[in-house]
C-alpha cells in the first residue's frame, strides 16, 4: 500500500511539485493498438496468409530493422502530453514522456508498427533505455518539470537500464524526486516477486510508481493488495464516451474504488470530451488525460520560443 497522500503532492506552487514517493510501466502503443500477426515467441508468421497479410508482414519485416538501427543511434525523441489536476485542470499537475522512434528518413515509427512484436525482445529492453535517457535530459533540463516515463516490468533485470538509473539519481537525487515510473499493467503481473523486489529500491531514491492500463484484464487482486504503486492509471478503453456507457460509468466506479481502498493515487486515461471530463470529476477521479486537455507534442511549452518577434 502507498504510505502517503499523493494529493499533498500538488502544491500551489509547481515550481515545488513533489508527488507520490515511487512508479513504473511499458512502453504503450497508445490508444491505437495493433496486434501482431507474428508469433512472438519466435518471430516467425502464421504458415497461411491473404495478400494482405503478406504484405503487412513485409512492411514488420523491413519496420523492425529500421527501429533497431534507430534505437542504436539514440534516434529517438519523446512526445509530451499533460496530465491535469481534477481540482485545477487549467496546468498540468504533470507530464507523460512517450517514445517516438526516428528512422533514417526522419520518419517517426508508429509504436504500433514495432512494440507489439519488440516488447517482449531485447529491443523492447533498448527503448526502454532510451525512454529513461530522454526522460532523465528532459527532467536535467527543466528543474520544475515532473515526469512519467513507461518501462516494461521486464527491464528491471535488464542491466543497462538499471545501470542507467542508479548512475542518474547517484548524480542529481533531485531527480529521483520528480521521476514517476510507470509500469503496464500485464508485465507486472508476470513478474510479482521482481517488481516488489523492484519497488523497495526505487522507494529509496524518492522515485513514484504507477500501475499503467489498470483494468486492462491481467490483475491479480493479491498481488494489488501486496505492490506498493502509488497511482492506477484506468485503461483508456473504460473512460472513451464514459457519459454514454453505463457498463464503463459502473466498471470505472470499482476500479477508483479499489485504487482509494490501497490509498493509490488515481489517473484517467484517454478523457476527450468535456462531458467525459465532467463526469470523472464528478465521481471523484483525481488526474485526467487525454486529447481533451492536450494531445502528445515533441515541442512542449517550456521549449517553444518566444512568441514576440524581434526587429
Amino acid at each position: 500500500m502507498a504510505a502517503h497522500d499523493p494529493l499533498t503532492s500538488f502544491p500551489e506552487n509547481t515550481a515545488n511539485l513533489r508527488v507520490f514517493r515511487g512508479s513504473s510501466s511499458t512502453i504503450k502503443a497508445e490508444q491505437f493498438p495493433r496486434p501482431s500477426r507474428f508469433d512472438v515467441t519466435n518471430g516467425t508468421p502464421p504458415a497461411k496468409t491473404s495478400p494482405l497479410d503478406h504484405a503487412i508482414n513485409r512492411q514488420d519485416q523491413l519496420t523492425l530493422p529500421a527501429v533497431k538501427a534507430a534505437v542504436t543511434r539514440g534516434n529517438g525523441v519523446l512526445a509530451f502530453q499533460p496530465i491535469v489536476q481534477a481540482e485545477r485542470t487549467g496546468r498540468p499537475a504533470f507530464y507523460e514522456g512517450l517514445i517516438r522512434i526516428i528512422d533514417d528518413t526522419g520518419r517517426i515509427v508508429p509504436l504500433r508498427d514495432f512494440m507489439p512484436i519488440a516488447e517482449t525482445t531485447e529491443l523492447g529492453r533498448q527503448i526502454d533505455c532510451l525512454s529513461l535517457t530522454l526522460g532523465i535530459n528532459a527532467l536535467l533540463e527543466n528543474p520544475v518539470l515532473r515526469l512519467s516515463i513507461n518501462m516494461s516490468a521486464r527491464s528491471i533485470d535488464y542491466p543497462e537500464w538499471m545501470d542507467t538509473l542508479r548512475s542518474c539519481i547517484a548524480n542529481d537525487p533531485s531527480v529521483g524526486e520528480r521521476l514517476i515510473l510507470e509500469v503496464t499493467e500485464s508485465s507486472a503481473m508476470d513478474m510479482p516477486d521482481q517488481v516488489n523486489t523492484f519497488m523497495r529500491e526505487v522507494h529509496r531514491f524518492g522515485i513514484s510508481l504507477a500501475l499503467d492500463d489498470f483494468g486492462a484484464g491481467y490483475t491479480s487482486f493479491r498481488y494489488l493488495r501486496d505492490f506498493c504503486f502509488d497511482m492506477i492509471k484506468i485503461d483508456g478503453q473504460f473512460i472513451r464516451n464514459i457519459t454514454e456507457n453505463r457498463d464503463n460509468q459502473v466498471l470505472t466506479r470499482a476500479l477508483m474504488s479499489i485504487a482509494q481502498h490501497f490509498d493509490m493515487f488515481t489517473v484517467a486515461e484517454w478523457v476527450e470530451t468535456a462531458d467525459d471530463a465532467r463526469f470523472l470529476i464528478e465521481n471523484g477521479i483525481d488526474c485526467m488525460q487525454g486529447y481533451y486537455f492536450g494531445a502528445p507534442t515533441i515541442a512542449p511549452p517550456w521549449r517553444s520560443p518566444p512568441t514576440a518577434a524581434v526587429r
